[in-house]
């Protein structure tokens, strides 16, 4: 390289040696022209040899595949659900892993050495049945999927990938007067919301900000495909013919995620032309060249910034709800328990829009993280109707291996093919976890932003199970 550099050196000196002044203060044409003719060979040994003309072309090529109007789409969907498809295939075994050694193996320990030093039954069901599991379901459900999740994700940054998908959906945001980057943040969110939330930092505009935070619920985080998998293969894939039930459930979850993206850009728009009132700004979006990831970065920002830091937020949230989870099951009130109480309460208000009192109560207390949602409404479903011989006791929180008995259960406790349906609506459009208000609130500083960001999801989830049962009774009757 210095001899090279030498040799560059010697070369512009002969260069300028050649300068020769006339009277007039002009340059003779044949110094002129060797001037020109010194320059192309010096760019040709220095530019040429770096190959960058020809990855510049490669980039351009690729980019007319990946932006073009009739195959970026296509192809953006299709990285989208393989990483989807990755990640939730990917988390079914450490997942089982996880949920064996801490729910199925430490938890009996945990619960065997309490009861030898003679710890009380109802601190053992606070500390053992409600904080320590609810800390585990989190962990076993939580963990595996971003731990998969976040690693691809940062993968397409780093190659380059994702500022092309900016760069494709940022029409369909400036017609909805919010930002073009709100795609990142939208793309981020379907692993985890409280994520998604911190990713809108990428936005300058403080108004298209609070847009990409407000709306990012509507993206499907991890912790609810396990819900819209399982609830899609029971109900809607049995109400199909076997040959076909598969791809009924697996188009019912996409779809789904897909209205989530439509009612992203909806609210969007409505919040620009009302309380957030604006245009949407024009940025410069800079396509960077495409580059190999560098591994181990990418599993550090992944795993450490991200995964892990999350993680340790809900653990910090689902500790206390897992308390909550348990005392509401336990404490009774005459021959009743509160959770029963409020069940038997809101059960006639919860039928008007299609769903029912163990969802509405399993919703408010299991807050903390969605993963807990289906352990929650199985353990409410068994106490409510006093299904005997099911689960591990009152108050703790379970998990079936066999789908058919997990259907039985939920069955039994009165769910119909619309309860199914209304549930993964609503498992779309409620409030964000615990976590991610958090989070939101930590960005915003605005307390009233915060309530707006939890508050609208959960009344256009009613309000879109209220007339999704109207129109089933009407046609179904």
């Amino acid at each position: 390289m210095e001899k090279k550099t030498q040799n560059n050196h010697e070369d512009i000196l002969s260069l300028a040696n050649k300068l020769r002044w006339d009277q007039g203060g002009a340059f003779h044409d044949t110094v002129i022209e060797s001037i020109y003719a010194e320059a192309a060979r010096i760019a040709r040994k220095t530019v040429q040899q770096t190959g960058t003309p020809n990855a510049y072309n490669l980039d351009l090529r690729i980019d007319r595949i990946l932006t073009s109007r009739w195959l970026g789409f296509p192809i953006m969907f299709l990285m989208l659900a393989l990483v989807f498809w990755i990640t939730v295939s990917g988390a079914n075994y450490p997942s089982g892993l996880l949920a064996g050694l801490l729910i199925d193996t430490l938890h009996p320990i945990l619960k065997n050495g309490a009861t030898s030093i003679g710890m009380p039954w109802w601190l053992s069901g606070v500390l053992v049945d409600g904080a320590y599991l609810s800390m585990a379901w989190v962990i076993a459900v939580m963990l595996p999927p971003m731990a998969i999740f976040f690693p691809l994700f940062t993968l397409l940054e780093d190659l380059g990938y994702l500022p092309r998908v900016a760069f494709n959906m940022d029409n369909l945001f400036r017609k909805a007067g919010a930002h073009g980057k709100q795609a990142l943040t939208m793309s981020m969110g379907f692993g985890c919301n409280a994520a998604g939330v911190i990713a809108a930092r990428v936005i300058d505009s403080p108004r298209e900000r609070l847009i990409a935070i407000i709306t990012n619920n509507f993206s499907l985080c991890n912790g609810r495909w396990p819900t819209q998998i399982l609830i899609a293969t029971i109900f809607i894939g049995g109400a199909a013919p076997a040959y076909l039930a598969g791809v009924v459930s697996a188009g019912a979850v996409v779809g789904i995620a897909v209205l989530g993206i439509f009612l992203s850009l909806v609210v969007s728009w409505g919040l620009s032309k009302s309380v957030l009132r604006g245009e949407a700004s024009a940025f410069s979006l800079e396509l960077p060249p495409y580059r190999p990831p560098q591994i181990l970065q990418t599993l550090y920002t992944s795993l450490i910034d991200r995964t892990i830091f999350v993680l340790w937020r809900a653990i910090v949230f689902a500790l206390p709800a897992g308390i909550v989870i348990w005392l509401v099951a336990n404490v009774r009130i005459g021959d009743l328990s509160l959770a029963e109480h409020f069940i038997h309460w809101v059960d006639p208000v919860a039928m008007f829009f299609g769903l029912n009192g163990v969802i509405f109560l399993a919703y408010i207390i299991a807050i903390p993280a969605n993963e807990i949602v289906i352990p929650t409404v199985l353990m409410l479903t068994v106490l409510s109707t006093g299904m005997a011989g099911v689960g591990s006791g009152t108050g703790v929180m379970f998990e079936l291996d066999s789908i058919a008995g997990t259907e039985n259960i939920l069955r039994s406790g009165g769910w119909t093919l619309l309860t199914g349906v209304n549930l993964m609506l609503f498992s779309l459009l409620h409030n964000p976890c615990s976590t991610t208000i958090y989070t939101i609130y930590k960005e915003t500083n605005s307390l009233k932003w915060t309530l707006v960001s939890t508050i609208l999801p959960i009344v256009m989830g009613l309000i879109i199970c209220f007339f999704t049962t109207q129109l089933w009774r009407i046609v179904v009757g």
